[in-house]
């Protein structure tokens, strides 16, 4: 579909989660943020802002604290999508207190909201626009796209989620196996923050809440996904992206 026939996204604004250490990833992260280091011929975090830019996310908030200062140059070379980033050098936040910090930074009361070191492949349709169409503002406090097992590659857990007829989502029980993984990538309604705890926490513990308030939502997504958390997983995802 062109960029002129295309349906408007549910919202022109993101967050790119890219403040996080990046052990796993180490020695590659010694000397540099995870979200610079490069898999078929770019950084990380450019994939998921290419991605971005491709379905017409004009403005990216992008938090920074590991080896910050490399990130912030990289990023603000950006013009589409226009970066701010949000600044955490002075303390890790974790996925849910970074949300928080970057909210002032955030104008829409719905935004896009993925991890930097993010790389899929789309399937019939974009991601964001495929997520954008099935948004419910008012049952939803947060739509997350996942993935199952069979098309999620150098990925070995047990997976995150279940997913019932209306798309709502629960979580997987402990020792079991559940057929969805979370991609990374989700849309977030601000309401999904209310009350939210100060200082350093995880996401998960707003999903807890918006599970048990029947308002987390999943959408099995349709293409590929690639976990590229450690070093070894670089090299396999390469030769799988020259595929296609």
């Amino acid at each position: 579909m062109s960029r002129e026939t295309r349906k408007p996204l549910v919202s022109d604004t993101a967050m790119v989660l890219a403040a996080g250490i990046g052990k796993r990833m180490r020695p590659l992260t010694v000397t540099r943020p995870k979200p610079l280091v490069r898999v078929a011929g770019k950084p990380l975090i450019d994939h998921a802002l290419d991605k971005l830019a491709e379905a017409g996310v004009t403005r990216a908030v992008v938090n920074v604290h590991y080896l910050a200062d490399q990130l912030e140059a990289h990023v603000r070379l950006r013009t589409m999508p226009n970066v701010q980033v949000s600044d955490e050098r002075d303390a890790l936040l974790e996925t849910g207190g970074g949300l928080v910090r970057a909210m002032p930074l955030i104008d829409r009361d719905t935004f896009f909201c993925l991890n930097s070191d993010n790389i899929w492949l789309d399937g019939p349709r974009n991601a964001f626009a495929a997520l954008g169409d099935f948004w419910d503002e008012s049952r939803m406090d947060a739509l997350l796209l996942l993935v199952s097992h069979a098309q999620a590659f150098n990925y070995t857990g047990l997976g995150d989620f279940h997913i019932d007829q209306m798309g709502l989502i629960s979580r997987r029980k402990p020792g079991r196996v559940a057929p969805y993984i979370f991609t990374g990538i989700q849309i977030v309604s601000k309401r999904l923050l209310r009350d939210a705890p100060e200082g350093s926490f995880s996401t998960g513990r707003l999903w807890d809440r918006a599970i048990a308030e029947g308002r987390l939502y999943g959408l099995p997504h349709t293409g590929l996904w690639y976990e590229v958390g450690a070093p070894e997983m670089i090299a396999p995802t390469q030769a799988a992206l020259t595929q296609y």
